[in-house]
């Protein structure tokens, strides 16, 4: 096998220029940040931003927004911003919102809207009403008229009643009877007795004087049906005079509406020209009969506080059937409302119906205890929401649809703690126009998309945001900008153009391609912070490179502590990996560990051996069930390659077992099957594989190597450990050329690489990598000669081998079929 010398570079072999884009310090024409502007837009995100504004613009129902994207990309602050800066939106102020009491119907109050400022106007005209009320309504109750009229009906009640009474006693004395009272515990009745010998006996006691012998029978029986006749007579009599009492309380009360209605007329009659709401006026005809038919309740009784200048208490309960309860007061309102709710839990957002213990221990609510929620308060104008809160919160999701579909919000008294609704309040359903904005992401998108019927009908449309953007001069002046803004608005060390550049690197990096920058602009942003934080540790007041990569470096060492451990297990030779020698049927692998804040590459050793048989390829990683699908698709195309190079003159007579040693935890993915195929080949060919290589890349069936992801992390997991054991000149790795424009390797790997201490090749095919890790040619098919490739080649070797195993297959069979035989015969 050849050795590879820095001085004699392989052609396949990458420049230390291909390998990270670098961002020249000397085309920004500032010195540091503070020469520069901020950024005041959004940047990158057009494709959202567009789909947002047709949202907020659109208001046909079911218009709303669903903002799909990764944390960190700026949703929320881009929405937060186009919120403020649209134009061509609604532009009127929404009206206030306000519950009053139904008169009819006290468990139904009544939503009304009025224009904005009106509804904390009528609830100050009410309050003024009350104290109207109570001051003139005394007056009334005090004055001569009033007391004159009221004198003359009682009289002349009394008067009909003395003389049904009269009359009645008349009668019963005609018929030798009285009236008397009974006394029946601590009542007393009315009772006709008969008059004997001058004193009234009462009949029972007759009666019983008659079972005595001490009262004739034949005289008993006459008084008892005079008594019955009489006492038939007497009811008719109270009954009459009870009709005469009712008929005084209606005209007292005629007397009261008579006398107070010129006073209730005139103040409500003045409200009513203020507003000309029908609901209003419709209300203020309830509060006008309510008050005449119960002017006693502004009446002062001895002991009460007098009527003064100011309204009287609203927990006053006699008085909360007048109150108004505005729920929205949008009087200070200067544009329609925005607003984000940042817990939206069910009261939080549709309201509720507060309750409250009162003096005997009971709960009990009234329409003044009905709050409202963000949704009304944003109504006319926006509303966000986080997805995730959104759905954590019981019977939230299901209730705010109902409300988008309806455009109704439903207050109700819901509190899933408590068992049962102490509230019998069902308030009159509120109309409401509101754009609804929920930040969330593609995964939870899709299952509502596909899953809930409703989701489609209320979110028509789908806000975008990607993580990446294309990476020209506008872009990078934008992003120069954007530092300079968290820089002034957090009052930060201005940076220089060394570390803006070193900024705009990570940005690239963070995107994944050379041509892209990163959009998840809060990462951005903390790292400028950090980068301030360590350069005014030093005691410097400008930040710089070092500084940045300083950030950089001590952000990875905060959470690579299981990166530390698995490289110290490598060196200390707890995990198997070697870096150096030759090995047939072995290659190292690049695999990527998430920790979902942290990725990085790890080099595994995958060892492959053959034999005689038809199992074909083994995945020893499946039958342990440590595979997962990808991968176990990647062993299948693996197979089709195989089988397309070596099986079309003769059958694969092979079994193979794949294996990724010392992994225990599972296994995803295709971009370890080039490596696969590698060991596979150097196993049949039994050619030895340089082990100071590492390989990854996905292959496909013609052989082809398709590009990968984590490129750069696996390229640097593998000099890593490298460089932990000493860097000997030919160490590198083979990657997809596909995946050079991902390339951003960290500046101590590409100066390594320009020492030549350390080497990237680019591949195209297997026949490519195979013969980088060999040192033997791969092989062609010679045209004209099927199934024959080059002599001594790698391919050569493989199929010479196959037909080794097929012709031991053959007689294997044949002789087992003669041996069967003769023991037959």
């Amino acid at each position: 096998m050849p050795e590879m010398h820095p001085e004699t570079p392989h052609p396949l072999e990458l420049k230390p220029e291909q390998l990270r884009w670098r961002c020249d310090p000397a085309s920004f024409p500032f010195e540091t940040t503070d020469e520069i502007e901020c950024c005041k837009g959004i940047i990158g995100q057009d494709r959202a931003m567009d789909a947002i504004r047709l949202g907020l613009l659109v208001r046909s129902k079911g218009h709303n927004v669903f903002v799909c994207g990764e944390p960190g990309t700026g949703r929320t602050t881009s929405v937060r911003h186009l919120l403020e800066t649209i134009e061509g939106g609604p532009k009127e102020i929404p009206p206030d919102i306000l519950y009053v009491n139904s008169f009819k119907n006290p468990d139904v109050p009544v939503a009304i809207a009025l224009p904005a400022g009106q509804g904390g106007k009528l609830q100050e005209e009410m309050r003024e009403l009350i104290v109207y009320m109570r001051a003139n309504i005394q007056t009334i109750y005090e004055s001569d008229a009033y007391k004159e009229r009221t004198k003359e009906i009682i009289e002349r009640y009394r008067e009909r009643e003395k003389e049904i009474i009269r009359q009645f006693e008349e009668r019963i004395r005609a018929e030798s009877f009285a009236l008397i009272q009974v006394q029946l515990g601590p009542f007393s009745k009315p009772e006709i007795a008969p008059v004997i010998d001058g004193e009234p006996h009462q009949i029972d006691r007759l009666e019983a004087s008659v079972r005595e012998g001490k009262f004739s029978r034949e005289r008993f029986d006459q008084l008892r049906a005079t008594y019955q006749n009489l006492t038939g007579l007497m009811e008719e009599t109270f009954h009459e005079a009870r009709d005469l009492k009712k008929k005084l309380r209606a005209e007292l009360a005629a007397l009261e509406k008579e006398f107070g209605r010129p006073v209730v007329d005139d103040y409500l009659n003045d409200l009513k020209k203020q507003y000309g709401n029908g609901k209003v006026h419709a209300y203020l005809d309830g509060v006008r009969e309510q008050i005449l038919s119960n002017m006693d309740q502004f009446i002062e009784r001895d002991g009460e506080e007098q009527p003064s200048a100011h309204p009287p208490e609203l927990n006053e309960e006699r008085y909360l059937q007048y109150q108004v309860n505005v729920l929205v007061d949008n009087s200070a309102t200067k544009r329609p409302p925005v607003i984000v709710e940042t817990s939206p839990s069910y009261r939080n957002l549709f309201g509720t119906i507060e309750r409250v213990v009162d003096r005997t221990g009971h709960w009990r609510t009234d329409f003044t205890r009905i709050k409202a929620g963000s949704l009304l308060s944003a109504s006319g104008g926006y509303l966000v929401l986080q997805l995730y809160d959104l759905i954590g919160e019981p019977g939230v999701w299901s209730a705010l649809k109902r409300t988008l579909k309806n455009r109704l919000v439903d207050i109700q008294g819901y509190d899933p703690l408590y068992l049962f609704n102490v509230s019998a309040l069902k308030p009159e359903p509120i109309p409401v126009n509101v754009r609804v904005i929920v930040i969330g992401d593609d995964l939870l998108y899709h299952l509502l998309y596909n899953y809930d019927p409703d989701f489609r009908k209320i979110f028509k449309v789908k806000a975008d945001f990607d993580s990446v953007m294309k990476r020209d001069e506008e872009s990078l002046e934008s992003y120069t900008n954007f530092i300079r803004k968290i820089q002034h608005d957090e009052n930060l060390l201005p940076l220089d153009r060394t570390a803006v550049a070193a900024i705009i690197e990570h940005g690239v990096r963070a995107a994944g391609r050379q041509k892209k920058l990163s959009t998840r602009f809060s990462d951005v942003a903390d790292l400028v912070r950090e980068a301030s934080y360590w350069a005014e540790s030093a005691g410097i007041g400008t930040v710089a490179v070092a500084h940045v990569r300083q950030a950089i470096d001590e952000r990875i060492k905060r959470v690579g502590l299981v990166e530390d451990k698995i490289r110290e297990m490598i060196t200390d030779g707890t995990l198997l990996v070697d870096t150096d020698g030759a090995k047939v049927g072995q290659v190292n692998g690049l695999s990527i560990l998430s920790l979902g804040y942290y990725a990085f590459g790890r080099p595994t050793r995958i060892t492959v051996k053959t034999g005689v048989g038809r199992a074909g390829v083994i995945n020893i990683e499946r039958e342990a069930d440590l595979a997962g699908r990808t991968f176990n698709k990647g062993i299948l195309i693996l197979e089709g390659f195989f089988r397309s190079h070596f099986a079309q003159d003769k059958p694969l007579a092979m079994t193979a077992s794949i294996c990724f040693e010392q992994s225990y935890n599972g296994i995803d993915g295709d971009s370890a099957s080039s490596s696969e195929v590698y060991a596979l080949l150097s196993s049949l060919s039994g050619i030895p594989l340089r082990q100071d290589l590492a390989v990854t890349g996905s292959v496909n069936q013609h052989g082809e190597i398709q590009p990968i992801g984590g490129v750069n992390e696996k390229i640097e997991g593998f000099f890593d450990v490298c460089k932990d054991r000493g860097l000997t000149g030919t160490q590198g790795v083979l990657i997809p050329a596909l995946n050079v424009p991902d390339l951003m390797l960290r500046p101590d790997v590409v100066e390594a690489v320009a020492a030549g201490r350390f080497h990237v090749h680019a591949i195209r095919t297997i026949a490519e990598g195979i013969e980088i890790l060999s040192g033997v040619p791969a092989g062609e098919r010679p045209a004209g000669e099927a199934g024959s490739f080059t002599e001594g080649s790698v391919f050569g070797l493989v199929d010479r081998r196959l037909r080794e195993y097929a012709g031991v297959m053959l007689r294997y069979a044949t002789d087992s079929r003669s041996g069967h035989g003769g023991a037959a015969g």
